[in-house]
């Protein structure tokens, strides 16, 4: 255990210390958007590339990995809303409290933590996993947020903007070219293939920090818009369902696929298992300010099960490596 904790303490301890600089505004609040436009558009896209373009081809295409996941994450939405739909939280907060229940912060912290963890054989599911979140479960918490009116135009505007935002977000098409390089095995020329490597190597370290920043600055700005007090029972819950029920979920289903004969690697289970053990994505705080939730509540689950996931990470590692 105190091998793996030599493995994820530093991690989190990034986090940490992004937290901690924007609480003491020793990190100007104003900066942080651009810290994470830096990672979203220039480091995390050349990491991605670059494991994509490395990554056979034929990893980033396993339709098993890709079932899987999708239907954990099916599964996760619709339990989560069933389970938090009520009088005061509706279809809005409860789709993208849905959102942070199934959607891991797999691009800012599981793929450097995962690869360091397991080896680089570890970042070809854990884009697969990307991908279906990014583009399916967003895109349906999004479309599902629309069902008690909150926004005035609707569920079509709302898809509309989602699939918008699909497009112009650079992750997914550096997946796309780097999984195209892998294919025609393209070699970048030398000092582009620099350059790429340059940005790639900062992309953990400053997206870890930035994941603490964002989450202070959330913080913040709940308190300073006096923002009423969140009972822990809006959101300890959400924080519980992503950080234990949807790793043991996966596992199941996982366990449950390879039985029936789908052909997942048990390798790939693992990586897939560990994923889910990950704390909630942070930028779903910015898309529920974005759609209008409440992002107080939001906050708060991201906080705690980053908060929780150093030790429950550490445990699921410890378990299944």
């Amino acid at each position: 255990m105190l091998q793996i904790f030599s493995v994820t303490f530093p991690f989190f301890a990034l986090v940490l210390c992004g937290y901690i600089a924007a609480r003491r505004r020793m990190l100007a609040l104003e900066a942080i958007p651009g810290l994470n436009g830096f990672v979203l558009f220039f480091a995390l896209p050349c990491m991605l590339y670059r494991f994509g373009a490395t990554t056979p081809i034929a990893e980033l295409l396993d339709y098993a990995v890709f079932s899987v996941w999708l239907l954990c994450a099916f599964i996760m939405v619709g339990f989560t809303i069933a389970v938090t739909l009520n009088a005061h939280i509706r279809w809005n907060d409860a789709s993208f409290g849905a959102l942070v229940a199934a959607f891991p912060n797999t691009g800012f912290m599981g793929v450097p933590l995962l690869v360091a963890l397991l080896g680089a054989a570890a970042a070809g599911p854990a884009i697969v996993t990307i991908v279906v979140d990014m583009v399916i479960t967003t895109s349906l918490c999004i479309a599902l947020s629309r069902l008690d009116g909150a926004d005035k135009h609707g569920m079509a505007v709302a898809v509309q903007k989602a699939l918008r935002g699909m497009l112009t977000n650079p992750m997914p098409w550096a997946i796309l070219l780097g999984g195209v390089a892998s294919s025609v095995q393209l070699e970048l020329p030398a000092v582009v293939n620099k350059t790429v490597g340059l940005l790639a190597d900062a992309a953990s370290p400053v997206a870890l920090f930035t994941i603490g920043a964002v989450l202070a600055r959330s913080q913040i700005v709940t308190v300073e818009s006096k923002h009423p007090p969140i009972p822990a029972r809006d959101f300890v819950p959400v924080a519980v369902f992503k950080l234990l029920l949807h790793p043991l979920l996966v596992l199941l289903v996982g366990i449950g696929a390879i039985q029936l004969g789908v052909p997942l690697n048990r390798f790939a289970l693992t990586v897939m298992v560990l994923i889910a053990a990950l704390p909630s994505a942070s930028n779903v705080s910015m898309l529920a300010e974005r759609f209008g939730a409440d992002n107080g509540r939001i906050a708060r689950i991201i906080l705690v099960s980053t908060a929780v996931a150093f030790l429950t990470f550490s445990g699921a590692v410890g378990l299944m490596t």
